[in-house]
């Protein structure tokens, strides 16, 4: 099992930054990715970013050029520094681990508010 933890949300002005934290722990294997998904208030949750145990990066078009993930393999940790914020980005904000254990298997985090007010 693995368990995910999210900090750093918050209420910011638009314009401003947060820096989002994910810390994986249990039983987590050396490949595997970790990313960010968002579901704003009534709507579908969402990809926001994701980076591979290899560093490779993915990101949504809307939050290209705002937006940097990171992870830190050693602390089993992922982050996401948010600047530029839109009121469009007000969401719950999820971490999400996948990693193969006979099939792939997806964990996510019990989610983080982020509030951009205008």
């Amino acid at each position: 099992q693995v368990q995910l933890v999210e900090s750093g949300g918050d209420l910011v002005q638009a314009g401003g930054s947060l820096r989002l934290s994910c810390a994986a722990s249990g039983r987590i294997f050396s490949i595997n990715a970790m990313g960010w998904y968002r579901q704003p208030p009534g709507k579908q949750r969402e990809l926001v970013a994701t980076i591979s145990s290899g560093g490779s990066t993915n990101y949504a078009d809307s939050v290209k050029g705002r937006f940097t993930i990171s992870r830190d393999n050693a602390k089993n940790t992922v982050y996401l520094q948010m600047n530029s914020l839109k009121p469009e980005d007000t969401a719950v904000y999820f971490c999400n681990l996948n990693q193969f254990e006979r099939a792939v298997r997806s964990y996510w985090g019990q989610g983080t508010q982020v509030t951009v007010s205008s």
